[in-house]
């Protein structure tokens, strides 16, 4: 459309225009899902919790043999400079980091130079439409490989997941270990008791160690609320009195519906009203 702004995109040391930004086709991120991706929120034009995600960045980097090309304080000043060149108020920055780029061979050269790509998306995240209304979750067979701890770009089976919660009518997909949930496709569930015990699952191999996650927790225990990090059946969780996510894009958002069965009141409940205030106000202050 005239007129219309183009966006500014980091790629292998430069800032391009989107559309010429290229990566080529014997880069292992696209012939093997070889790289790591993280998502880092902005608010009010700042990263929230930066710190959290520039580790999980290297440890997830580190985990699969990988180096980083820069430092993960030259990482956030281009993430800054992104959203300065894009003038991004909320939003999220994508960044992915493959292998790099050779003749295609499941072994690769030890001296490859990596490829890194960052990017802003504008998304309404503090007063989204899901923060009131509340989400619909579908539970599904959880098909994903063993180390969830890493956040791998192959994500083939939440691809899946999510085009199934879809055409159920729903928002996210529950991941479903037998009697377990394991996590959403692309957030972390918790789910209250009725006696006011949070719940939610310790990190481990078996799911993604959130970066919301972590102040979210923190948050609940400086509130005193009772927090147990253990595995729950989906049996607990329909009798649960609140439910709720949490994941970079959403911040804390409710759950008021698992498979077609309202949970709680089936409105977005009080602790999690409460949680969210606090995140917000965590966020905001925080934000760099």
């Amino acid at each position: 459309m005239s007129g219309e702004r183009t966006r500014i995109v980091y790629l292998n040391g430069a800032f391009l225009p989107e559309n010429e930004a290229h990566i080529s086709i014997f880069d292992r991120g696209f012939l093997f899902g070889d790289g790591i991706y993280e998502v880092t929120a902005v608010l009010d034009g700042k990263l929230v919790d930066s710190d959290l995600h520039m580790t999980r960045l290297k440890r997830s980097v580190r985990e699969i043999g990988g180096e980083l090309p820069i430092s993960t304080d030259e990482i956030v000043a281009i993430e800054r400079k992104l959203i300065a060149e894009n003038a991004l108020n909320e939003g999220v920055v994508y960044l992915q980091y493959t292998r790099g780029a050779e003749d295609r061979d499941f072994l690769y050269s030890e001296d490859l130079p990596p490829t890194l790509l960052l990017f802003t998306q504008q998304k309404t995240i503090a007063h989204a439409a899901s923060a009131e209304k509340g989400i619909r979750v579908k539970t599904v067979p959880d098909q994903r490989w063993a180390r969830r701890d890493i956040k791998s770009i192959c994500l083939l089976p939440q691809v899946m997941a999510k085009r199934t919660a879809k055409a159920e009518g729903c928002g996210e997909a529950w991941m479903l270990d037998g009697d377990y949930v394991t996590e959403g496709a692309s957030s972390t569930a918790y789910v209250m008791t009725r006696d006011g015990r949070i719940i939610t699952r310790g990190n481990s191999q078996v799911t993604l160690p959130g970066c919301t996650r972590l102040a979210i927790l923190d948050l609940a225990r400086e509130a005193d609320l009772k927090i147990e990090e253990r595995p729950f059946t989906l049996e607990e969780a329909m009798d649960a009195q609140e439910i709720f996510l949490t994941s970079a894009s959403n911040f804390i958002a409710p759950i008021v519906e698992v498979d077609g069965q309202a949970i709680g009141t089936g409105e977005p409940g009080p602790v999690y009203r409460r949680l969210r205030q606090l995140y917000i106000e965590h966020a905001r202050k925080t934000a760099i």
